[in-house]
């Protein structure tokens, strides 16, 4: 067996092996799941109807939710990242990882049995939110092709927050410092399209704003589900989100390296 068949073979053990830790222990999926739909009925019902009615144009021609839906969807995705982080983090801190380095296997399918768990608890609690949305009153109309291609973003954009997220976990020196350092990536959202137009902000804070990765693909996203303009979002978003995977992937291999060294 080839050394890449051992490493795929590993993967799977540890991808199993974690997906079962999150069945017997779901904490981190109920998070990932309850926080973003309580912001959905939150700003849908308490301050949709101020906020719909300051919206005006092209860019919400129907009911407040069609133009939050899918910043709040694409949140779940940032939110669902941080597990990543807890899990490696808690290995880390339990010795567990100690003895995984001293077993015949693979290092690397320890992380990447860690970022394959966490993308499936992503996709569960983004498939929940996205429900909750339609159940609301969130009406896309998308094709078929269309709610392929914003999946597939959503989970590059998820891919690429794990590999970041893990390695957060590596450098972290406590499990309660890994659940606090992804935190501003759950936050961004927030301070991009994903509540209201970036052109009713401040000046200075559209600046941050339109050049954070977020914003491209939160209005990406929204332009495939509701047909609104999308513009150059598209290829800027697979931009940041290449940047992003390339930069979490090697920062998390290079500190579970320095782990082994030490």
């Amino acid at each position: 067996m080839s050394s890449l068949a051992y490493a795929a073979r590993d993967s799977v053990t540890m991808f199993r092996r974690n997906i079962k830790r999150a069945v017997r222990y779901p904490s981190v999926v109920m998070t990932i799941i309850m926080m973003p739909v309580l912001f959905l009925l939150l700003f849908t019902y308490a301050f949709g109807g101020a906020l719909g009615a300051g919206i005006q144009g092209p860019q919400l021609e129907g009911d407040y939710i069609d133009y939050i839906a899918p910043g709040i969807i694409l949140m779940t995705v940032a939110t669902g990242s941080i597990g990543a982080a807890l899990g490696v983090c808690m290995d880390k801190t339990e010795g567990i990882v100690n003895r995984f380095r001293t077993m015949p296997m693979s290092h690397a399918s320890f992380l990447t049995g860690h970022v394959l768990s966490n993308l499936v608890q992503t996709a569960l609690g983004t498939a929940v939110v996205t429900a909750v949305a339609l159940a609301i009153g969130f009406r896309p109309d998308a094709t078929a092709v269309e709610w392929l291609a914003a999946t597939g973003l959503l989970a590059f954009l998820a891919f690429a927050l794990t590999w970041i997220s893990a390695a957060m976990g590596l450098v972290a020196k406590t499990v309660e410092s890994a659940s606090n350092l992804p935190m501003p990536i759950t936050l961004l959202p927030f301070l991009g399209s994903a509540i209201v137009p970036t052109d009713t902000m401040p000046s200075w804070m559209r600046v941050f704003a339109d050049h954070q990765p977020f914003t491209p693909t939160n209005e990406t996203v929204r332009g495939l589900l509701m047909g609104t303009e999308i513009g150059n979002s598209g290829w800027i978003s697979l931009v940041w989100c290449t940047g992003l995977a390339l930069l979490g992937y090697v920062w998390a291999k290079s500190a579970f390296k320095r782990g082994v060294a030490n």
